[in-house]
């Protein structure tokens, strides 16, 4: 069985990407697919994405060269969902956080930063 056969994109086109450091197995990121830029990532092995607020393709690090290069592509038992496993060349985070999931929600509700210290909010 192929990808393709596995993939199903929701009413839009798009499916969830989860995206995990290979080695630390830290969640870095989550964006989602088109099957271009899924296509597109297969064949560079560096993810591409599609932006829902921009309407258009976009390469994971194309200004800031913070690549994500891919090493392994896992589909959930759904197929609804990927998760890809990667090698960052950098932050991942446009705040310059190693994983966008820098916030930590306390059991009080309150928020609170807990990544590398870059991020201000």
């Amino acid at each position: 069985m192929n990808i393709p056969e596995l993939i199903k994109f929701d009413v839009n086109g798009l499916i969830p990407v989860i995206i995990q450091n290979e080695e630390t197995k830290q969640v870095l990121m989550l964006g989602y697919m088109n099957k271009e830029s899924l296509e597109i990532t297969m064949r560079e092995n560096i993810a591409c994405f599609w932006s829902r607020s921009r309407q258009k393709l976009w390469r994971k690090g194309e200004t800031s060269g913070n690549v994500l290069k891919v090493k392994q592509i896992r589909v959930d038992c759904d197929g609804d969902a990927l998760l890809i496993l990667c090698e960052p060349a950098g932050p991942t985070c446009h705040t310059n956080e190693t994983s966008c999931f820098y916030r930590k929600v306390n059991s009080d509700g309150k928020v609170v930063l807990d990544g590398d210290g870059i991020a201000k909010e």
